[in-house]
């Protein structure tokens, strides 16, 4: 027996079985692997802006000069690693303490989802008469004019989601047949788009606005109260010249705080799945570090995704720009509104720099070689009672500093410092 229903009646939602969600690397659970793929990604960049850095490839585009790099950082690379190391392991074991509280994921309802959508859609659609009556448009007659015009599914959405040809045939569990209404193609293709898309891109938007605020307040706060910066902030200001895989050169509070806790909270925030979370933290990990790498490629689309890039960033981490600029990683809108941008050239700035620098450069390779000559100038004496050890010699480090020049590959500072 077949039972009809009113063409305005809402399509019923279809049925689903829910199913484990397979990982995307097995045996690796997705938790896991979100907290992995951040820490591959950092290491991976910062060993390609590394191997960049060694072999002074690109230097048109580097922010500072070898000699730079040489001289005003106040912490060795060995320290800048052995911290954000320590860092990376307390951020991996804060993460995996959470996922214990994470609900297993399942697959299989994503169709009964859009469907939800659909719904939402046709009740929508409900509105348009009322919506159309306000500015004295008579909904049933634009409808019949819009269908006899070969516009059937507008004409239907005028007249308030009616679409008495579109239904299907369903039967009930007691085994009757019933002919009910059914979706459009337009409003699942809507739905779909609303779903797979939509949603996904505003929690994505919503996280980074979380990030953006968390890390601008209190990055700003480390640095307006001396305590938390002398306390804290300023280790990660001992690299005035900053480079890829310092970014994440921290004390230990400050990372756990800055870093883990914010990017946790607009996770949670967000309602984000485990693979938007991927995502989500690896992309922002690529971004810091990009930022600190200490280049400004022209190709480099993070470099102007946004205005917030390793130019601006870099600027942060002068002594005359320190007290500005404090937005990372994302945007910048925190620092024009509440006008905490550096304004200003930086040209002079830059270049007073690196003059300063490479005259230190050259002054300890002049002293270095007079060093050498004088030595070798001066004979050795000898004392008849004492006669020379055959086996001994009068070894002098040889200068690594070899010539003035910081521009292409011979810019007088050895591989090895870099």
């Amino acid at each position: 027996m077949a039972v009809n229903a009113s063409a305005y009646d809402l399509p019923p939602l279809p049925s689903y079985t829910l199913t484990p969600r397979v990982p995307v690397l097995a045996p690796i659970p997705d938790n896991f692997l979100a907290l992995i793929l951040p820490i591959v990604a950092y290491w991976g960049l910062s060993m390609i802006f590394h191997y960049i850095d060694v072999n002074d490839y690109f230097p048109q585009y580097r922010l500072h000069t070898p000699a730079e790099l040489l001289k005003r950082n106040h912490v060795s690379r060995w320290e800048v690693v052995r911290d954000v190391v320590f860092q990376q392991v307390v951020q991996t074991i804060a993460g995996v303490s959470v996922s214990y509280f994470d609900e297993p994921e399942f697959t299989g309802k994503e169709g009964y989802d859009v469907a939800v959508w659909a719904s939402r859609l046709r009740v929508l659609q409900r509105s348009f008469p009322y919506m159309l009556g306000l500015f004295g448009i008579d909904a049933t007659s634009l409808a019949k004019n819009l269908s006899q015009n070969g516009y059937t599914m507008l004409g239907g959405a005028m007249a308030g989601g009616y679409y008495p040809t579109v239904t299907q045939s369903m039967v009930s569990e007691n085994g009757v047949e019933a002919t009910v209404p059914a979706f459009t193609g337009w409003e699942l293709a809507a739905a779909s788009l609303i779903y797979w898309y939509l949603i996904p891109g505003l929690q994505f938007v919503w996280a980074v606005f979380v990030i953006d605020t968390w890390q601008y307040f209190l990055h700003r706060a480390m640095h307006l109260n001396r305590w938390l910066y002398v306390t804290f902030h300023s280790r990660h200001h001992r690299l005035y010249v900053p480079y890829a895989f310092g970014a994440l050169y921290n004390h230990p509070v400050e990372g756990f705080l800055l870093d883990t806790a914010g990017t946790g909270v607009a996770f949670l925030t967000a309602h984000m799945n485990n693979r938007q979370a991927m995502f989500l933290f690896t992309f922002s990990t690529i971004k810091t570090v990009d930022d600190h790498s200490g280049y400004h490629f022209p190709w480099d689309p993070l470099q102007h995704f946004t205005s917030n890039n390793a130019a601006y960033h870099d600027i942060h981490h002068q002594s005359w720009g320190i007290k500005t600029n404090f937005s990372q990683p994302f945007f910048t809108f925190w620092d024009g509104l509440l006008q905490t941008r550096w304004r200003g050239d930086v040209t002079s700035r830059y270049e007073r720099s690196r003059i300063t620098s490479q005259q230190q450069v050259d002054h300890e390779a002049a002293q270095a070689a007079a060093a050498k000559a004088d030595v070798a100038a001066s004979p050795a004496v000898v004392s008849p009672e004492n006669p020379p050890d055959t086996r001994s010699r009068l070894r002098r480090k040889a200068p690594s500093l070899s010539s003035p020049s910081v521009k292409g590959v011979n810019h007088g500072v050895t591989s090895s410092v870099l």
